[in-house]
């Protein structure tokens, strides 16, 4: 939509130079007439199903008010065609106009409109947001002394009775809490309590109920960015690298998850009190997915766990004297499902950070490995729908899939593993290959 309404007026902005040009006079009058009519018709469209209003299309709707002020302001005055006619002058007012409009139009076609994947359970979806505060921790991003604090936001049946099962999300390197919206959506419709956590520092931004920002790290960045990149740690510095990161995303997942526990058997909160202790799973992207395994390890009351394209940080062990690593030979006995793009699954023989999620690895023999065909890594998140541009430049490149297959068979092979592991629904058979 942004890219065909900025067609539209670039076209329009040419042609009215050319005509004003061919003409030699300026058309003050019939130019604004028709910003006058462009603001109206841009306000009926926001009344209508044919813009969704949010924030993409702030700065359009500042400059066209303005330019529709303007041109009434003109008209009251009863200014008609400017005399003084020159040719350069209508030619910089089209250029500065051009960048204008480009600049206003810009959040639309880095956001661009789109539709929600399908949700096809039977409850209708509502929110809620909160802060915990870690009175056991102090924040290690900061100097101030202050305890860490992790916000998160639940997905939940609305207006249900009965318990229904937790699943804990935790999102990928530098993502935010609602990376997988999508996801979330529809396992909240088919009965389930959804919480997704922002690690602070680790997520890109986040605030909390207080108010209190907090943007990515800039070393912890830094460190993300060049773990991918060849030569700049050792194995073993990398290997402590992981075992950083880890210990704060579990002991942030593990405090969320013992503050909802606690909650549950005391809180009058309507999220609270819909949730079944006794059936929990842990799921994750990227990060989030390498800590949501290692969760599965060492609790014992987590009952599932999905894996969405990370490697097995848990069951990896550093051997100095051949300077890589190897697989744990430790059997893992939660039920576990792998969804994997092709950015992950193509690292799987090659890769040793990748060596325990080898398909043949006696530790994992029941666990459930699926493989999603033409996506890349963000393909199993909701920003190739949020922000196409964004997705491309962060995965280097566009994935051969399409964006709502990928994320709506994501979805559908989430919700069937967690219906046959926490709720005895069905059988769960998925396909290798999708």
């Amino acid at each position: 939509m942004g890219i065909l309404i900025l067609l539209i007026a670039l076209i329009f902005e040419i042609a009215f130079a050319i005509y004003c040009i061919v003409t030699k006079e300026i058309h003050n009058k019939v130019k604004n007439w028709i910003r006058i009519a462009i603001f109206i018709a841009f306000v009926f469209l926001t009344l209508s199903p044919v813009i969704e209003w949010s924030f993409r299309w702030g700065m359009l709707a500042i400059l066209l008010f303005i330019l529709a002020l303007k041109g009434t302001v003109s008209l009251i005055r009863n200014k008609t065609n400017n005399p003084n006619y020159k040719t350069s002058k209508i030619v910089w007012k089209s250029i500065i106009m051009i960048f204008a409009l480009v600049f206003a139009l810009a959040p639309t076609i880095a956001f661009p409109q789109h539709k929600s994947p399908k949700v096809t359970g039977d409850y209708l979806v509502t929110t809620a947001t909160y802060t915990y505060v870690d009175k056991n921790r102090i924040e290690e991003f900061t100097d101030k002394g202050d305890n860490r604090f992790v916000n998160v936001e639940f997905w939940y049946p609305e207006n249900a009775d009965g318990k229904y099962p937790l699943l804990v999300f935790s999102h990928g390197a530098s993502g935010i809490k609602t990376s997988n919206t999508s996801t979330y959506t529809e396992l909240a419709s088919h009965g389930y309590v959804v919480v997704s956590i922002d690690h602070p520092y680790h997520s890109f931004f986040t605030a909390s109920e207080d108010g209190t920002k907090a943007f990515i790290n800039s070393d912890y960045n830094l460190e993300v960015s060049n773990a991918n990149k060849d030569g700049i740690y050792t194995k073993e510095e990398l290997f402590g690298l992981i075992q950083k990161w880890m210990k704060l995303r579990t002991d942030d997942m593990n405090f969320v998850i013992d503050t909802i526990l606690t909650k549950a058997q005391s809180d009058k909160d309507p999220v609270y009190s819909l949730i079944d202790p006794e059936k929990m799973g842990v799921f994750g992207h990227s990060m989030g997915g390498a800590a949501s395994v290692w969760l599965g390890k060492e609790r014992k009351d987590i009952r599932a766990v999905v894996n969405i394209d990370a490697p097995f940080f848990s069951e990896l062990i550093y051997k100095k004297e051949i300077d890589d690593y190897v697989a744990s030979d430790e059997a893992f006995t939660t039920p576990l499902l792998n969804i994997y793009s092709d950015d992950v699954w193509d690292q799987l023989d090659s890769n040793s950070t990748y060596v325990a999620n080898k398909p043949n690895n006696e530790q994992f023999k029941d666990a459930f490995t699926v493989h999603i065909k033409g996506a890349k890594h963000l393909s199993l998140t909701d920003l190739p729908l949020f922000s196409p541009i964004l997705a491309n430049i962060l995965q280097g490149g566009t994935a051969d899939i399409d964006k709502y297959y990928s994320i709506e068979t994501t979805n559908e092979l989430i919700v069937k593993f967690f219906d046959y592991q926490l709720k005895g629904i069905g059988h769960f058979t998925p396909e290798e290959t999708y």
